[in-house]
């Protein structure tokens, strides 16, 4: 899978962006306009149980960079339910907590499943670029180069026209990401798997993840989580 250091190809070209609306994506989005690129983000709704806030974070992250460079948010529907009837994704029932390890939440095929709509659309589009945030500390098989490599040589044997995916954030660990956006609006992101009421839960995995993130790099998390809400209700 391929690193963009700098941009492959000239800076008015754009690039498609997998933005799921968590620190990494969202930081991804800033580093590339940063770079000169003009970028087409990418929502895939698959109706999840976080996914209604989720996307209103998006929403709001991506109006508040106010890029000229920045193009229209696209959202792709894929829903999810029938394929993953019953799990805690589409059901809330028992979501992984924040001391649960971090295989408890993999989602079978989520890279392939979010990556495919948004690599046919750039396909049709003329964008000849995709990238995602994923990190080389990601324990899943589908977050690794080779499978990267092997599915877009099939999407490029099937589609229309060739697309490369991209993982600029491959070589960096998560301290070196935050420090890459610690300029951008983080507060705005969203990084649960069970929010309360459209906030972040603070009890969830990702929620944990999320604090550990700010405390990596020194700086106040701006999150504001309902679990401190509901230990203070009179704060």
């Amino acid at each position: 899978m391929n690193r963009i250091s700098r941009p492959s190809q000239p800076p008015e070209e754009t690039i498609g962006l997998l933005l799921s609306g968590g620190l990494d994506s969202s930081i991804l989005l800033g580093h590339l306009l940063r770079q000169g690129r003009r970028v087409r983000p990418f929502y895939i709704q698959s109706q999840l149980i976080w996914q209604r806030a989720e996307l209103r974070a998006v929403r709001r992250f991506v109006g508040a960079l106010r890029d000229p460079r920045l193009d229209d948010l696209v959202v792709l529907e894929l829903p999810l339910a029938d394929l993953y009837h019953g799990h805690w994704s589409v059901t809330g029932d028992h979501p992984p907590a924040a001391d649960s390890p971090d295989e408890a939440m993999y989602l079978p095929g989520r890279n392939v499943l979010l990556s495919v709509k948004a690599a046919l659309w750039c396909q049709m589009h003329g964008i000849r670029e995709l990238a995602l945030a994923v990190l080389g500390s990601s324990p899943f098989s589908d977050a690794k180069a080779g499978f990267f490599q092997k599915f877009q040589a099939v999407l490029n044997v099937a589609g229309p026209a060739e697309v490369r995916l991209l993982a600029p954030l491959a070589d960096l660990d998560k301290r070196a990401v935050m420090q890459l956006g610690r300029d951008l609006p983080l507060g705005l992101t969203f990084s649960c798997i069970a929010p309360r009421n459209s906030r972040h839960c603070g009890t969830c995995n990702k929620c944990a993840e999320r604090q550990k993130a700010f405390r990596l790099i020194g700086i106040e998390d701006p999150t504001c989580y309902a679990a401190a809400a509901l230990e203070n209700p009179l704060g």
